[in-house]
């Protein structure tokens, strides 16, 4: 038999099939997982928003009330609205006011919801101008 008479099985004259290894299909894959991480940062980056600081304070009133002697959170919470459970005002206030604990001295300002402005003893005032 000469060499043109050998029968070839499963391949036709000519094709070359590549086979990719464990290696390289371990390789391939965190080429492709680098290439999409580079991608998503690259949008997160571009695609924000910045903060911008300004100069002017806003526009924003609150109301405060002055801590009085002998007044505690809970008479603040129930004098701001008798009709809601004191410990979810009190719960609001301390997060408002960034109060580690819910003791409180008097003459302390406490900034209150604007839905609480119309109770008795509440102070509108815009940050920059303070208590009166």
């Amino acid at each position: 038999m000469s060499a043109s008479q050998i029968p070839t099985i499963g391949r036709s004259a000519g094709t070359i099939r590549l086979r990719i290894t464990r290696r390289g299909r371990v390789v391939l894959g965190v080429l492709v997982a680098l290439l999409v991480a580079g991608l998503v940062a690259a949008a997160a980056m571009l695609g924000t928003s910045r903060a911008v600081a300004a100069d002017e304070a806003g526009a924003a009133q609150f109301g405060y009330v002055v801590v009085q002697p002998g007044e505690s959170l809970w008479s603040v919470a129930t004098s701001l609205d008798a009709a809601a459970d004191p410990r979810d005002v009190i719960a609001e206030l301390m997060r408002l006011n960034q109060l580690g604990s819910s003791e409180i001295v008097a003459g302390q300002s406490l900034a209150v919801p604007l839905r609480y402005t119309d109770a008795p003893g509440v102070v509108v005032a815009a940050p920059s101008e303070g208590v009166a």
